[in-house]
């Protein structure tokens, strides 16, 4: 028996954002320790986000959890095998793939990394963090929810990056963070980020001096904690780009593992409100649900043929590739730029010379 991949969401996502806190309705027990944690697919995020909690990848001993969604069962059967080789006892969790081989379902979809999270701070022994993440994740809700008009955080920020490029950055300690907010924001806001990893200050001072001008249109969000490496690429980044925004925790304990899930949930009410100031569905694209069926076994490659018009927009005014040959050897409109006999007497007088 396959369990299908949850179904992509119907309703308005800003009512699933709403109802998400205290939405996890999986096991709360504690497995059996140590802890290793590896996700593929959409648990990939989670797994990051879990690291404050347990940051080991794999063991031999104790429980192995392997985290998936149905488009990259393969990759999650692999890890699962070895883990069970090496001693370890494994616990499968999905969006969806053969009940055989799964212990615990959880939800698809944009918003699955809570659902992923939540599992492991409960399954790793830290109830405690999985309920003061939803305490925070509620408090946000009730601050970003459509029907706040002033001093709607999620709002304002939006309207900040609405036209705007974003380029994401955050301290060390928070890595995850940027990719987090770059699958939000081209997710649900359908909009391009560029995550800046690693050391920031080569990116901040180099990558603007030979085009001064690609520095228009791009604002850096600083994401939780500011380290001092954090505050003095702030410094750099204001002389060179539009607008620079610190987006720091929702709670006084900034990093643990309460705080970035709280951080990643705003980002995507961000998200949202992005997507919603370009009118653009914030809920996932046709071809993104082609994609995870093909991966996941359940279409043919064929499907991925889009129409152009669904997955480019920018028109094409001209392309060398659509240039027909006009049988003399050259493409049409060659012969007007490149005079073969003109080259020739060129070369003639170079041999006299």
């Amino acid at each position: 028996m396959t369990i299908p991949p949850a179904p992509a969401p119907t309703s308005d996502l800003f009512a699933l954002l709403a109802r998400l806190p205290g939405s996890y309705a999986g096991p709360t027990r504690p497995e059996e320790g140590p802890h290793a944690i590896v996700g593929v697919g959409e648990a990939t995020l989670a797994v990051q986000l879990a690291e404050t909690l347990v940051a080991v990848n794999f063991t031999r001993t104790g429980t192995q959890f392997v985290l998936d969604s149905a488009d990259a069962g393969d990759a999650a059967r692999t890890f699962a095998e070895l883990a069970e080789v090496a001693g370890a006892k494994v616990r499968r969790i999905s969006t969806g793939g053969s009940a055989s081989e799964i212990d615990v379902l959880v939800p698809g979809g944009s918003l699955a990394t809570y659902h992923f999270a939540q599992f492991l701070a409960h399954a790793t022994g830290h109830g405690d963090q999985a309920q003061a993440a939803d305490a925070l994740l509620t408090d946000l809700a009730y601050r970003c929810a459509p029907g706040v008009e002033q001093d709607n955080p999620a709002r304002d920020l939006a309207w900040s990056l609405w036209g705007r490029t974003p380029l994401l950055l955050a301290a060390p300690d928070a890595e995850a963070l940027p990719q987090a907010w770059q699958t939000l924001l081209a997710r649900i806001g359908k909009t391009l980020s560029i995550p800046v990893m690693g050391d920031p200050i080569p990116f901040v001072t180099g990558a603007f001096e030979a085009q001064h001008e690609k520095g228009d249109g791009k604002i850096a969000l600083l994401l939780g904690d500011a380290d001092p490496t954090l505050m003095v690429a702030r410094e750099i980044l204001e002389s060179r780009i539009d607008e620079v925004v610190h987006v720091p925790y929702f709670q006084e304990e900034g990093g643990g593992y309460a705080a970035q899930l709280g951080l990643w949930y705003f980002g995507a009410w961000v998200a949202a409100y992005l997507a919603e100031r370009y009118e653009q569905s914030p809920n996932d694209l046709p071809i993104l649900r082609r994609a995870q069926a093909v991966l996941s076994g359940e279409a043919a490659e064929d499907t991925l043929n889009a129409p152009r018009e669904d997955v480019r927009r920018t028109p094409i005014i001209k392309d060398w590739r659509d240039d027909a040959d006009s049988g003399d050897g050259n493409p049409d409109g060659l012969e007007d730029d490149f005079d073969e006999e003109d080259f020739d007497e060129d070369l003639d007088e170079d041999d006299q010379g």
